[in-house]
């Protein structure tokens, strides 16, 4: 088992930046794949990044290509999504998931581990 907690959600104004962290234990993480996702009132929870074992080729939704960055200290046991230049429409409720084994998982359904969500409100 995998338990994973974000933090660093907040208010920021649109322009400004914020950092996620997904802080794991119960079980190291450098084999799982990690992924962000977030959920906006009345939206489907929707992709974000991902980032695989070796942190090669992280992948991003094309709404946040260019402005975020997700990273892994597998040492730390902990990934972040570093985001910048937000946007109102960037307000959700972001989710870190964790996969063991793959390479690539941009679906809900292929993720066995979650966190509880942290707040991000992007006000304009």
């Amino acid at each position: 088992q995998v338990q994973l907690v974000e933090s660093g959600g907040g208010l920021v104004q649109a322009g400004g930046s914020l950092r996620l962290s997904c802080a794991a234990s119960g079980q190291t993480i450098s084999n799982y794949l990690m992924g962000w996702f977030r959920q906006a009132p009345g939206k489907e929870r929707e992709f974000v990044a991902a980032i695989n074992w070796s942190g090669e080729r992280p992948y991003y939704a094309d709404s946040v290509l260019g402005r975020f960055t997700i990273s892994r200290d597998n040492a730390k046991n902990t990934v972040y999504l570093q985001m910048n230049r937000l946007k109102p429409e960037d307000t959700a409720v972001y989710y870190c998931a964790a996969v063991y084994g793959r390479w690539h998982a941009s679906r809900t359904y292929e993720y066995n581990y979650w966190g509880q969500g942290t707040q991000v409100t992007v006000s304009s």
